[in-house]
């Protein structure tokens, strides 16, 4: 509690401005310069669940909304997370207060309340009522284990099957956890940046970035350029499961050209053999309906091109790793030649 905070308030002064901690950030002004220097960008933290401030009426409310809206422009800020802890949940007013005083700089804005209070997009509303923020998370905190990489995974779900995730309007499961607490194995790693890409999900790292030795073991997989090209591609699809098992789960996603991007999830605890069916593929069942069904294959974890496949391709795939390819519509008049396997090829 400061001193200077209105009364029953922790952080906002009796204007509603929010009191900055100089002590551990004595010039924001040269803290988000230096971030822009790095060609990175600086996020503001609001309504947070530390020392959270609980507005008593609309007129508090909106005093306080102001107050951060105005400082967080002030200090040159580029997005803004507002969590679920305090009162300022009024996102509609906040987008508003962004836009008029900020009019040509764009503020990316997380809608942080998660599942616990009525934040769903409605399409059907102008986007500034509809959507009034840029990614809304869907599930519960995430931590540094697999367990809860698949629970925040599975929060996704039933937004992409309603097609309520999509440009300026994403659902996220919240940070990545790559590299935190070295608490992953290399294959849990791969399959949660995989994952998070393939579901179109914002792919914000929170490992220790001053740590060379983290970001040196985590950098092949953060840097994959056909990973992150996957993430960023929209064709009215935000990619999601289409088959799960106890073992298992299977992603798609269409990326554009006749192509869809696979993922195979190896969910259980021992080496399995994974089966992308091609008639049961969400993009491609179109194509094999047609009797098209020898398709192109491509490893974008390794950036190899696999060869032509008949039906199915399959993979064997180490405990919580998953593979990464992508699917093409190989129409290849004369070409006789049909791989049946990961590595065998045969004359048909």
């Amino acid at each position: 509690d400061h001193p200077s905070a209105a009364p029953g308030m922790h952080y906002h002064d009796k204007y509603g401005k929010p009191i900055i901690n100089t002590t551990r950030f004595p010039d924001f002004q040269k803290m988000t310069d230096h971030a822009h220097s790095l060609n990175l960008t600086s996020g503001w933290y609001g309504n947070n669940c530390i020392c959270h401030d609980n507005c008593q009426s609309e007129e508090e409310c909106t005093k306080q909304m102001k107050g951060d809206v105005e400082t967080l422009l002030k200090y040159n800020f580029d997005s803004w997370k507002l969590d679920g802890c305090g009162s300022e949940n009024d996102l509609v007013s906040f987008n508003r207060m962004i836009q008029e005083k900020s009019p040509h700089k764009p503020i990316v804005v997380e809608n942080c309340h998660g599942p616990s209070k009525d934040f769903k997009p409605n399409r059907n509303l102008p986007p500034a009522l509809g959507c009034p923020y840029n990614l809304y998370r869907t599930s519960k905190d995430i931590r540094p284990t697999y367990e809860s990489i698949l629970n925040n995974l599975a929060s996704v779900d039933k937004y992409h099957r309603k097609n309520e995730s999509y440009p300026g309007c994403w659902a996220y499961p919240d940070m990545l956890q790559v590299g935190v607490k070295d608490a992953l194995t290399a294959q849990e790693i791969r399959s949660h940046f995989g994952a998070w890409a393939i579901v179109s999900s914002p792919l914000i790292l929170s490992h220790d970035v001053n740590d060379d030795n983290v970001t040196d073991k985590i950098w092949n997989v953060i840097s994959n350029r056909e990973v992150l090209a996957v993430n960023q591609a929209y064709y009215g699809d935000s990619g999601g499961v289409y088959e799960i098992d106890d073992d298992y789960q299977y992603l798609s996603k269409p990326i554009g050209g006749e192509k869809v991007a696979v993922l195979l999830m190896n969910t259980g605890v021992v080496k399995e053999t994974l089966i992308a069916n091609f008639t049961e593929i969400p993009g491609i069942m179109s194509s094999c309906e047609k009797n098209i069904c020898a398709l192109r294959v491509r490893d974008i974890w390794d950036h190899k091109d696999l060869g032509v496949f008949d039906k199915l391709y399959s993979v064997s795939v180490e405990s919580h790793d998953a593979a990464f390819i992508v699917i093409d519509v190989a129409q290849q008049e004369g070409d006789d030649e049909v791989a049946v396997s990961k590595t065998v090829k045969v004359r048909t």
